[in-house]
């Protein structure tokens, strides 16, 4: 699996980023978590609003910082 966070480092982007590492460890799932700060990078996902999560290249949420709970619904399917 595949996580990417894309955003440009603001603090949503960071929250989003620490929301995603506790979600991981606490369901103790091995994945590559990646951080997308490059603004065409992001777009090429079709995103205009950060923060956005990916999960295996596939766009998730966008514009919100999800909580824990909402990442591991995301992730353990």
């Amino acid at each position: 699996m595949k996580i990417e966070i894309l955003g440009v480092g603001c603090p949503k982007c960071k929250q989003l980023i620490a929301n995603v590492e506790e979600a991981v460890k606490e369901l103790n799932i091995q994945t590559e978590i990646n951080k997308v700060m490059d603004i065409d990078k992001i777009t090429e996902y079709g995103v205009m609003i950060t923060p956005a999560l990916a999960v295996d290249g596939t766009v998730v949420s966008v514009g919100r910082v999800l909580s824990k709970d909402e990442i591991k619904k995301f992730v353990s399917k």
